[in-house]
């Protein structure tokens, strides 16, 4: 049939064993050997391959994690890319978002990383740029129906393969604009994640001192999981900051799109915490700049950038959502409570995790406080972590949709662009559907012990009156 350039009549027998399921909100992401299989990242490679045909694009760069399905997937995902008549550049084991800077350093447009992001070992899944535009949504979901429709002609001509280092060239552009000013003493956990060998040698080649904790890329995840939003993950780091009697201890997940940081103290510093330097900074150069945040971020962002001069916006969770209101906004900055950052002030828009570590490391570098004091400058309040109910495939959207039509929360603001959020003078709370694991996630924060309880408790009771088998962790 590759040779022919005929469209096939029909889709092919994977073509109609294609779970639904994979197809997500913000990317594509599946079990090996269950929901996804070579023949699958085929077919998604050829669907991909489809609609860039249809939009005139002809070139394509395709990385990967360090999981161990992660090499197969992404020679099934080429191979239907290049049935397509795509142009591909394979840029290797990279993480994340080396994929993306490829996409705009080889002036392609487009890429495509294949990575399970932080779910466990026997995940993978892919990300997928398409000129400039991260998929989401229905865009995700259209991909399926092209699939299950057989709507992906082949080629006459298949398309080029092409592999290039683009590492370097990664490293090369950030230190060109970021050198440190004094020099930093950091400890490096990749949780065995893509990110541990770019990560240390990008810190290095901008002027930090760096010792390594579970650098060396291994998909099993041997020591912990590549999660550095769960304190848990962070154990070993805060051991290994102690020891070493360094300034600091960073965290990457598993395709190295997002950061956690720890103090010499052994305090995790909450990404919405950071996203306030982060804001406090870039506002410096960019005043009245837009700064978004997700729905699971601090009650004291908003006025803090306020504060210094920026308009604040919240916005719904998830990398792909906030790049697309990025966009239509113009913002400079972004960034989520799970340790997504987004820098469109001085570079490209996208979700980094090392990017986030220099300019992090650049902005301590030029304070004479100890990292400690100057996080500890910034407004802080009593708050959860994220919480977890689980619930069945499908469970969690339905519930949260029935939760925001019944519940009532006496004297709060509400907010419903992504599960609900209650916000009171004193602390909020906010109940919202994962789009990427059958969980409800739950998070509170509030200025006292007191107000934190009764805001639980708020939560609680609405929650309990929908549904009274619900086991809360609160």
């Amino acid at each position: 049939a590759a040779a022919t350039g005929a469209a096939p009549p029909r889709p092919a027998g994977p073509a109609l064993a294609v779970e639904r399921s994979i197809f997500r909100a913000y990317d594509i992401r599946g079990v090996v050997g269950q929901t996804l299989s070579a023949d699958v990242a085929r077919l998604i490679g050829r669907a991909v391959g489809a609609l860039m045909m249809e939009r005139g694009l002809r070139g394509i760069a395709v990385g990967r994690d360090g999981r161990l399905s992660s090499p197969e997937m992404a020679r099934a995902l080429i191979d239907g890319l290049r049935m397509s008549g795509v142009d591909v550049t394979d840029v290797g084991m990279v993480p994340t978002p080396v994929a993306y800077f490829a996409a705009h350093h080889l002036r392609l447009g487009s890429a495509i990383a294949v990575t399970g992001s932080h779910n466990p070992p026997d995940y993978n899944g892919f990300k997928i740029v398409v000129d400039g535009e991260t998929l989401s949504g229905g865009a995700i979901a259209d991909l399926y129906a092209r699939i299950v429709e057989g709507r992906m002609p082949v080629a006459e001509r298949r398309g080029d393969l092409d592999t290039v280092d683009i590492g370097e060239a990664y490293i090369e552009r950030i230190a060109s604009d970021i050198q440190i000013e004094r020099r930093l003493r950091v400890v490096v956990d990749a949780g065995s994640g893509v990110a541990g060998e770019l990560g240390p040698r990008l810190l290095e080649a901008i002027g930090a001192d760096v010792e390594t904790l579970y650098c060396e890329v291994d998909g099993s995840f041997p020591f912990h999981h590549p999660d550095p939003s769960d304190p848990h993950n962070l154990e070993d780091l805060v051991q290994a900051v102690q020891r070493a009697g360094a300034d600091l201890g960073l965290a990457f997940d598993g395709d190295g799109d997002r950061l956690g940081v720890v103090t010499r103290e052994g305090r995790m510093v909450y990404p919405d915490r950071l996203l306030m330097l982060f804001a406090a900074d870039v506002l410096e150069r960019n005043p009245g700049a837009c700064i978004i945040y997700d729905v699971k971020c601090s009650g004291h962002l908003a006025g803090y950038v306020l504060r210094h001069g920026g308009s604040p916006l919240m916005w719904k969770t998830g990398h792909s959502l906030i790049k697309a209101k990025m966009k239509e906004t113009e913002a400079e900055l972004a960034g989520e409570m799970s340790g997504h950052f987004f820098f469109k002030e001085r570079w490209y828009g996208f979700d980094d995790g090392l990017y986030a570590a220099a300019r992090l490391l650049e902005i301590l570098a030029t304070r004479p406080e100890e990292p400690e004091e100057v996080f500890a400058g910034l407004p802080d309040a009593l708050s959860t972590p994220e919480l977890k109910v689980e619930m069945q495939e499908g469970e969690p959207h339905a519930f949260i949709e029935a939760f925001v039509q019944n519940a009532r929360f006496e004297g709060a603001r509400v907010s419903t662009i992504d599960g609900l959020r209650a916000d009171w003078p004193d602390g909020w709370g906010l109940v919202r559907a994962s789009n990427t694991t059958p969980v409800l996630v739950l998070r509170f924060e509030a200025d006292s012990e007191e107000a934190l309880a009764r805001v639980q408790q708020a939560f609680r009771t609405a929650m309990l009156a929908l549904r009274s088998d619900l086991s809360l962790p609160f």
